[in-house]
C-alpha cells in the first residue's frame, strides 16, 4: 500500500510515541490529535453507529473504530476513511479478543 507523505510522517509519529511511552500504542488515544479528529468524526457520523445505521437501525455511537487496525496501519491513523463511528455492541462484535472472559479453566475435583 502506498502512503502520502502526510501519512508517512503520521506513521512514524506513532511507532515513535508509541515506542517512547509505557502506554505503548495506546499513548495514541491520549494526544490531542486523537481526540480532535475523534470528535470529528462523531460529529461527521452525527454520534451514530454505522454498522447499526446499515442495518436499518439507530444507535448511538460511543467510538471511533480503525478499519485498518492502529498497530498493522499507523499511516492511516488519522485517515478519515480509516475511522467510523460504532456503538459498544458493533465494536465488541469487530473485536472479540479485547472482551473480557473470565477464567476459563475450572477443576471440578473437590479435596
Amino acid at each position: 500500500m502506498r502512503f502520502t507523505d502526510d501519512q508517512q510522517k503520521t506513521g512514524q509519529w506513532i511507532r515513535t510515541l508509541s515506542a517512547q511511552s509505557y502506554r505503548g500504542w495506546k499513548a495514541f488515544y491520549h494526544t490531542k490529535e486523537w481526540r480532535a479528529k475523534r470528535k470529528e468524526i462523531l460529529d461527521r457520523d452525527h454520534s451514530q453507529c454505522q454498522r447499526c445505521r446499515a442495518r436499518g437501525r439507530y444507535t448511538m455511537a460511543v467510538t471511533v473504530h480503525h478499519i485498518k487496525h492502529l498497530k498493522d496501519a499507523p499511516e492511516l491513523a488519522l485517515s478519515d476513511s480509516n475511522l467510523q463511528s460504532l456503538c459498544e455492541a458493533c465494536h465488541n462484535e469487530v473485536h472479540p479478543e479485547k472482551q473480557y472472559t473470565p477464567n476459563s479453566f475450572r477443576n471440578e475435583e473437590k479435596w
